[in-house]
């Protein structure tokens, strides 16, 4: 259950969606928020694509370490020092509200 700092927790909780296209010949994998702040995501992924796992992170570096796991890569790694902040409650409660 995603639990907000607001809530006594400690961070925003968000989930993610895995989603699988085919786009000229190539299988391509993309990740991004469920509900509305992965609308423009998933709006250019076209009829033929496939949600393959729903998962919760409650910040980038999170979500993209999960992913990267996933689909089988290498850990994630970066120099952002932001991508290791915790998402916004206000992301959180856009999604809940959905």
């Amino acid at each position: 259950m995603p639990v907000s700092a607001a809530e006594g927790g400690l961070m925003a909780v968000l989930t993610h969606e895995v989603w699988e296209r085919i786009e000229d010949g190539k299988t391509l994998h993309g990740c991004c928020l469920a509900g509305p702040l992965g609308d423009g995501y998933r709006s250019t992924l076209g009829a033929g694509a496939r949600l393959l796992t729903t998962f919760q992170a409650g910040s980038h570096f999170e979500t993209m370490t999960i992913y990267n796991r996933y689909l089988g890569r290498g850990p994630y790694t970066t120099n952002e020092q932001w991508h290791h902040e915790p998402y916004p409650d206000e992301w959180l409660a856009e999604q809940q509200s959905s």
